[in-house]
């Protein structure tokens, strides 16, 4: 990095690139750049000093090519003038999954793989290691509700990383210790096949040098890695690493005793409620045991730990009126969310409003989309959310929709939603998805709260 003076992201408000933007701004680098729409993500960064601008306009980059680094993510168009300009030119270009894989050069690196759940196990094995005093640095792919942000900093030789397999990105890494939560199928878009994608999560267990933490019954065996396998569980008791006695309480946070290869820690509380969040604490435990941090303190810090923006997080939660919001855009995921909220809160009619992302993903998955969904009363289905894609002819919601089998469902346009909630009666309401449909969280959650007052 020595012979850079400055670095220029394009895409710079995504939640990988805000935290490497945000890290290089702290070694006091000047930091700039391109995102599509402001968000809270980069209002976040412009008051932290980081000049972000939301034209494609060639005028902002730097123009002393020799010393100015671009990094940029995968997720923007390759026709953008700008990615197109800075590789004309003479820049020095580089994906942000090779500037983490060189940030964690040298350290000692704990990363999380899998279709789902990484995130909230990766950003819980930070606060597990910064709350025992073991300290570390991490990456993480969203905002940690204990501390404010996606990237904590601190002079420990730990890193630990969200390891995402979008567009092979993990592969830049080499961990000491890694977890897989899950191979489910997704982004066949990159991959191809299912066969394909898995391949891509051999070959990072087979980049890790001390142990491979694996979901038990995942496909990856002792041939595709030098690193010891060990395996996790939520219940399972053939597992390494499993629940004992989970059982929530009446606020829906589960209670539970870990068992592991060296003993049992006892009455672990969860601080974030819901099922899956005994599996998540499981997988980031035993991360944490191998990385030797004493066993009390991790049973501290689960209970202390307050999770991850749009992780199963409640924004109204009162007697008779709740509404969670999720970034589940998997139907995995959503089947693990809504089976969360059952347990959460039995008897209850559960509403879902969920926004597609991606229509190659509606595409491949729109079968298993509407089975999932079809376990709440109510789902309004709203449009797909584009991202980097162009509109494929035939894929739309409708092709959910209509095999969505729940006894109430409507589909709308996301500009409709706020409209269509004014009137709607409301139990437990749910919103789900990775698009754009978290501009919408703070004005439902400030609906809901007025509904309260004016009862």
């Amino acid at each position: 990095m020595a012979k850079y003076s400055k670095i220029y992201f394009i895409g710079i408000g995504g939640i990988g690139m805000s935290a490497i933007a945000r890290y290089y701004k702290f070694k006091g680098y000047p930091v700039a750049g391109y995102d599509k729409t402001p968000s809270d993500l980069t209002h976040a960064l412009e008051k932290e000093g980081i000049d972000v601008h939301y034209t494609d306009d060639v005028d902002y980059i730097p123009k002393d090519v020799a010393s100015t680094l671009v990094v940029y993510t995968p997720a923007i168009p390759e026709d953008l003038k700008e990615l197109m300009y800075v590789r004309e030119h003479g820049y020095t270009v580089i994906k942000r999954s090779r500037m983490l894989g060189e940030l964690a050069e040298g350290q000692t690196c704990l990363a999380v793989a899998g279709t789902h759940g990484k995130t909230t196990t990766s950003t819980l094995v930070a606060h597990i290691l910064t709350e025992s005093k073991d300290g570390c640095s991490a990456f993480l792919g969203g905002i940690s509700n204990n501390y404010g942000t996606n990237l904590l900093m601190s002079h420990s030789q730990t890193i630990v990383a969200e390891a995402d397999e979008f567009d092979r990105s993990f592969l830049q890494l080499r961990p000491a210790i890694a977890a897989i939560t899950a191979m489910d199928a997704d982004h066949l878009d990159i991959y191809g096949t299912h066969e394909e994608y898995c391949k891509a999560f051999k070959k990072f267990a087979s980049q890790v040098s001390r142990f491979v933490i694996l979901k038990r019954g995942l496909d990856i065996t002792p041939e595709d890695t030098k690193a010891r396998i060990l395996t996790y569980s939520y219940d399972d008791p053939e597992a390494d690493f499993h629940a004992r006695n989970a059982h929530p309480d009446e606020l829906g946070h589960y209670i539970f005793d870990l068992v592991h290869p060296d003993g049992v820690i006892e009455g672990i509380r969860v601080g974030i409620p819901g099922w899956v969040n005994v599996e998540n604490s499981v997988a980031a435990a035993a991360i944490c045991l191998k990385h030797r941090v004493d066993p009390l303190a991790i049973k501290g810090a689960i209970g202390s730990f307050r999770g991850v923006k749009r992780r199963l997080e409640a924004h109204v939660n009162v007697p008779g009126l709740t509404y969670i919001d999720d970034y589940a855009h998997h139907p995995q995921e959503l089947r693990s969310a809504i089976s969360s909220l059952r347990g959460m809160f039995p008897g209850r009619k559960i509403t879902a409003v969920f926004q597609p992302h991606l229509f190659t993903r509606t595409r491949d998955f729109a079968e298993e989309f509407a089975e999932a969904l079809s376990e709440v009363d109510k789902l309004i289905l709203l449009d797909i959310y584009p991202a980097r894609e162009e509109p494929i002819p035939g894929v739309t919601s409708e092709i959910i929709f209509s095999k969505v089998t729940a006894l109430e469902k409507v589909l709308l346009r996301k500009e409709e939603l706020l409209d269509y909630l004014l009137d709607e009666p409301v139990d437990v309401l749910a919103t789900f998805g990775a698009g754009n449909i978290d501009r919408l969280v703070e004005p439902v959650a400030e609906m809901l709260r007025k509904r309260l007052n004016d009862e």
